[in-house]
């Protein structure tokens, strides 16, 4: 008798250990999830404030070399939400390029993906480096903010034209961040003059 009041107790106190095993281990996969989620998040900011703080005002040529398009470009016919020319891409191996990086931003099946090139003058052979940054992400949107006028949402703007269109540069640029089931995260980036 007393060994069979002593297995129940040992059965019962194996079933407790296993649910609270199983409950610890299932809590870790969630802040494992969060974490992961936090980190993205962080690293997408970053990039996007990185890029937009070292805006270089250095216009490149289109893939047939004909035209010069814009340092800074909101437009539509590009297919990204947004590309530039950034300075600061570091060369620790002092390989043959620039210290510059074309870099664009485009939403695809609700993942941020951010391109770059490692030429400035691309052709039509230079294929982009793609990275995904952020998964659920509605939209991005972005403000730029000139003197004389409290903002803008395309840049260049579009009363400006001649030569110098494609160097200009905001003094700073807002941008939104909308992400599923989660609320906008909003940051305002000073341009270096």
């Amino acid at each position: 008798m007393e060994v069979l009041v002593a297995m129940a107790l040992f059965a019962l106190m194996a079933a407790m250990a296993y649910g609270t095993l199983n409950q610890t281990l299932l809590s870790a996969d969630i802040l494992s999830d969060r974490m992961n989620r936090l980190q993205a998040l962080q690293r997408t900011v970053r990039m996007l404030s990185d890029d937009l703080q070292q805006l270089a005002p250095r216009p490149v040529r289109d893939e047939l070399g004909d035209n010069y398009g814009p340092s800074l470009s909101t437009a539509f016919q590009s297919g990204f939400a947004l590309e530039l020319t950034r300075g600061g891409w570091n060369n620790p191996m002092v390989l043959p390029r620039s210290t510059m990086q074309r870099a664009a931003y485009r939403i695809e099946d609700d993942a941020l993906l951010r391109y770059h090139w490692n030429v400035l003058d691309r052709t039509l052979s230079n294929e982009p480096i793609v990275v995904t940054l952020l998964e659920g992400v509605e939209s991005l949107r972005f403000r730029f903010f000139q003197t004389n006028v409290d903002y803008i949402e395309q840049w260049p703007p579009e009363n400006l034209s001649g030569p110098t269109n494609g160097r200009l540069r905001p003094l700073a640029v807002e941008f939104v961040l909308t992400l599923e089931n989660e609320d906008e995260i909003t940051r305002l980036i000073e341009i270096a003059p």
